[in-house]
């Protein structure tokens, strides 16, 4: 088959089982875990535009998660306002937080925006602990109702399961028609080079505002997801930990693609749930992964860096030449 045929068969295969899943699966933790996983590949697919395509690195992205989140749990369980409300609204505080974050840090890049990014995470996480009347502090914010559209109530792990993936694909039409375009063009010249860019007329400056508001507003509405689906949050959800993660399914991913982060987000979150996907997996062995996660994070990016730079899309580019050459 051609690399024409597989760019267009794979993807519908793809969609086609995630459609499907809950119908053949009978084990509803297992169809939550596949919820999660459509959670962080919001995120991911996020996070594939501004370190993939723009050449930007956040590590603080778990705050646009839980501004997402922490937003949509007050205005539904607090205010009592429409889900559908709260749940777009939770996009645009996240989108706002990107745009403050990212208009200070225009002149920093590499290892400085990365402690820019690790800053404002820190301190949002700060935040998320000290507003207690709000985010009800360290003992996290409880009674989130589960989503509801048009006044149907989504409970059924089924249900939740696909509005999270019906999402999910909605902000991977919208990422993949940016990059098959001209906002594509040039957020890969700002990755190649700014001053090359700024030579060819690009808008750097726009280009880097833009992609980080539109990377944190995914994460915002996955966060307000999240609430909705799992009914209560704290702040030690949204911590460095969660952000090393989110940047890991990036980094693995690899650039110049979205398919990338999302297959690292499916394997990266499936990781965590080992014993419930393995048969005969023994419970210490499920412990030591567990509890080792975010080392196994860190050391899949580093072998990412020192071995394939360009991580599994790049990869994947490789085969598909080489089997196109043979």
């Amino acid at each position: 088959m051609s690399s024409r045929a597989l760019r267009w068969a794979v993807p519908a295969v793809v969609a086609l089982l995630v459609a499907v899943l809950p119908l053949v699966i009978a084990d509803r933790f297992l169809i939550k875990v596949f919820t999660f996983v459509g959670l962080n590949v919001i995120v991911a697919v996020g996070l594939g535009l501004l370190f993939g395509y723009a050449g930007q690195v956040s590590l603080g992205h778990a705050a646009f998660v839980g501004m997402g989140a922490y937003t949509s749990a007050y205005l539904t369980a607090r205010l009592d306002w429409p889900w559908i409300v709260a749940f777009a609204l939770s996009g645009a505080v996240a989108g706002l937080g990107g745009l403050v974050l990212a208009i200070p840090s225009l002149r920093l890049r590499g290892h400085y925006l990365a402690m820019a990014t690790l800053g404002f995470g820190e301190l949002m996480s700060l935040v998320f602990t000290e507003a207690d009347p709000i985010t009800g502090g360290v003992d996290g914010f409880t009674g989130i109702p589960f989503p509801s559209i048009m006044g149907f109530e989504l409970r059924q792990p089924a249900g939740l399961y696909w509005l999270v993936w019906g999402v999910a694909a909605i902000a991977i039409l919208v990422a993949a028609n940016m990059v098959n375009f001209g906002p594509g063009r040039a957020m890969r010249s700002v990755h190649g080079s700014e001053l090359g860019a700024v030579a060819s007329g690009v808008d750097v400056t726009g280009v880097k505002v833009r992609v980080f508001v539109i990377s944190a507003t995914f994460a915002g509405l996955s966060g307000a997801l999240y609430a909705s689906v799992v009914g209560f949050i704290s702040p030690s959800v949204f911590t460095l930990q969660s952000s090393v993660a989110y940047l890991a399914m990036a980094v693995i991913g690899g650039t110049a693609s979205l398919a990338g982060p999302a297959v690292a987000a499916t394997l990266l979150t499936l990781l965590e749930y080992t014993d419930a996907l393995v048969p005969g997996l023994s419970r210490s062995a499920a412990q030591t992964i567990q509890e080792y996660q975010p080392d196994l994070y860190g050391l899949a990016i580093i072998l990412v860096v020192l071995f394939a730079p360009g991580g599994l899309a790049a990869l994947w580019r490789r085969r598909a030449r080489g089997g196109e050459s043979g």
